[in-house]
C-alpha cells in the first residue's frame, strides 16, 4: 500500500507482493505513455518521463515493455488519451485518502471511485479535503537483509537525499522530488536494488486505528489499488505494531 510506505516494503520484502507484479507494470506502462505524450519520447529531454522510466526500473521491468509504452505515447503504436484526476476522500475511522487515476474514460473512473468508498465503510470527500495533509516527496526503499545501511546512507545524502531511517528491516531514503532523480540514480550506480521507488503522497501525521478498522481501510484501499484506473492510493493509516492481515 502507497500510503503507508513502510508496510508497503515490508509486504514487498516477503514477496506477498509479487501476484500484482502485471498489474504494477500496466499502470507504469500508463505513466510512461501520458509522460511521452505531454513532454515527447526523449528521456533527457523530459524529466516527468525520465523519472517514470526509472521507477519501472527499479522496480525491474523489462526494456521492452518502457519502449513499448514511450511509442504508445508518442503515437507510434496508436495513442490512447488518458486524463489525469484527484480524487479525495476518507477510510474507515476517518483515515485519510488520496487516490490518483489516470484513465481513458473519467466517467468510467470516477464512479468506480466513488462506489469503492462507499461499498468499503468509507465516503468520498470535496477537493482540498484531505490533500492539505500530505506532501509530494520521493521515497526510494530497500531491504535491509540484503543491503547495505551505511552505504546508502553516505551515497544517498551525498546525492542529496533529506533522509535515510531504517525501520522494521526497511532502509527508506526520502528526498525532495527534485533531487529524486538524482539519488535514485547514485544509488542504482552502486548496485543497489530497491524494492520500490516513486514520488510519492506523504502524510504529515499518521492515524493509528485498532486491529479491526485498520484491516476494514486495508481492504478499501486494496480494492482501490485493483481498479484498472487507479494509479496510486496514499492514506496516513498507521499500522498498529503486532498487525496481521
Amino acid at each position: 500500500m502507497s500510503g503507508h510506505s513502510k508496510w508497503a516494503t515490508i509486504k514487498h520484502a516477503k514477496g506477498a507482493a509479487d501476484a500484482k507484479r502485471g498489474q504494477m507494470f500496466t499502470k507504469f506502462i500508463k505513466e510512461i505513455s501520458i509522460a511521452a505524450r505531454m513532454g515527447g519520447g526523449d528521456a533527457n529531454a523530459n524529466p516527468r518521463l525520465r523519472t517514470a522510466i526509472l521507477k519501472a526500473r527499479a522496480a525491474n521491468m523489462p526494456k521492452d515493455n518502457i519502449e513499448r509504452a514511450i511509442k504508445k505515447g508518442t503515437g507510434e503504436l496508436g495513442a490512447t488519451t488518458f486524463e489525469e484526476l484527484l480524487y479525495e476522500g476518507y477510510g474507515p475511522g476517518g483515515v485519510a485518502i488520496l487516490v490518483e487515476v489516470l484513465t481513458d474514460n473519467k466517467n468510467r473512473a470516477a464512479a468506480n471511485v466513488r462506489n469503492l468508498f462507499s461499498k468499503n465503510g468509507g465516503n468520498l470527500g470535496a477537493t482540498g479535503s484531505v490533500a492539505y495533509m500530505f506532501n509530494r516527496k520521493g521515497v526510494i526503499e530497500y531491504d535491509a537483509s540484503v543491503c547495505d545501511e551505511d552505504m546508502i546512507m553516505e551515497v544517498g545524502l551525498e546525492a542529496g537525499a533529506d533522509d535515510v531511517a531504517n525501520d522494521d528491516g526497511v532502509i527508506t531514503v526520502t528526498t525532495d522530488p527534485l533531487n529524486f532523480e538524482a539519488v535514485l540514480e547514485a544509488l542504482q550506480a552502486k548496485g543497489l536494488e530497491s524494492l520500490s521507488a516513486a514520488i510519492s503522497m506523504v502524510p504529515d501525521t499518521y492515524s493509528e486505528l485498532d486491529v479491526d478498522t485498520t484491516r476494514k481501510v486495508l481492504k478499501l484501499v486494496d480494492k482501490l489499488e485493483e481498479d484498472d484506473d487507479v494509479q496510486n492510493v496514499y492514506s496516513n493509516l498507521d499500522i498498529p505494531e503486532g498487525f496481521e492481515e
